[in-house]
């Protein structure tokens, strides 16, 4: 087999690698108590189609989220209530950003990017547990990738079909 060859079937087999075909996150693990920037990696449009807008749900848990603009991209968050107050660094925190919005740019299919933005993991969450960041991203021509799904308790996201980024959560050191 050429060179050329190998290469050829190299990258098809990580083209169809179910790891690489979905939004990830590129750091995936955190200290709880802890600031973290989640740097979301999108490496595709929907079926051949550009992304035009990338929606993040802040999964319960993060909290004072600081989104980064975006050359080329509107950014918009939604403020909302957490549920319950949350300690952060002393103040009672009841609400604050529940989703980040960037549109209005334009990601080819065939190329590759990041979103990212930073939030404080809570003392709440549970060490060696896994937290989702529910991401859904639309496309031209009404495409539309939802990975949103969230393993059931002993599964792992290879058993979904449109796994949610996860961050493994551990202890604060």
């Amino acid at each position: 087999m050429s060179k050329f060859a190998f290469l050829a079937v190299a990258f098809a087999a990580l083209g169809s690698s179910p790891a690489l075909a979905h939004v990830t996150l590129e750091t995936q693990q955190a200290a709880i108590g802890s600031t973290y920037k989640a740097v979301l990696r999108v490496p595709h449009g929907c079926k051949g189609a550009a992304t035009i807008k990338v929606r993040v749900r802040v999964p319960d848990g993060m909290i004072a989220i600081k989104p980064m603009p975006k050359p080329g991209w509107t950014l918009e968050t939604v403020k909302g209530s957490y549920g319950k107050t949350y300690d952060y660094y002393g103040t009672p925190t009841a609400e604050g950003v529940t989703e980040v919005i960037w549109s209005g740019g334009k990601l080819l299919d065939e190329h590759y990017d990041e979103f990212v933005l930073r939030g404080y993991l809570t003392g709440d969450l549970k060490p060696e547990t896994t937290l989702h960041v529910p991401v859904v991203q639309e496309c031209e021509g009404g495409g539309i990738e939802r990975w949103v799904e969230i393993p059931a308790a002993g599964k792992t996201a290879d058993d979904t079909k449109f796994p949610a980024p996860g961050l493994k959560l551990v202890p604060k050191k």
